[in-house]
């Protein structure tokens, strides 16, 4: 069985978020994500990373994100591993994000 990660862009990412039909879920670590985040991503962070405590993401696209694209492939790696049909991540990570110019949060 062999495992793809499909590469989407902070756009798409964006727009399927806005859309209703993305979630995206930040894998870095807590300290980071409260210095800044995309607004509405769930954390699951890569540290002690479990598949089977991602969200069910219902009929939406599920999408790992991290800092750069490192770990969001990592993790969705791991996911298909585990069974679960989440291959997509978001390349280039947070810093793809802000380099559009995307908002961000932080707290």
């Amino acid at each position: 069985m062999s495992h793809n990660v499909k590469d989407l862009t902070p756009e798409e990412v964006k727009a399927g978020m806005e859309a209703g039909t993305m979630l995206v879920v930040d894998v870095r670590e807590p300290n980071e994500t409260a210095a800044e985040r995309i607004p509405g991503a769930v954390l699951v962070p890569l540290q002690g990373f479990d598949p089977s405590q991602l969200p069910d993401p219902g009929d939406k696209q599920l999408v790992f994100s991290c800092r750069s694209g490192k770990r969001s492939i990592t993790a969705s790696l791991i996911a298909q591993s585990a069974g679960l049909p989440f291959a997509a991540h978001m390349a280039g990570g947070i810093l793809a994000w802000k380099e559009k110019g995307f908002d961000t949060e932080s707290g």
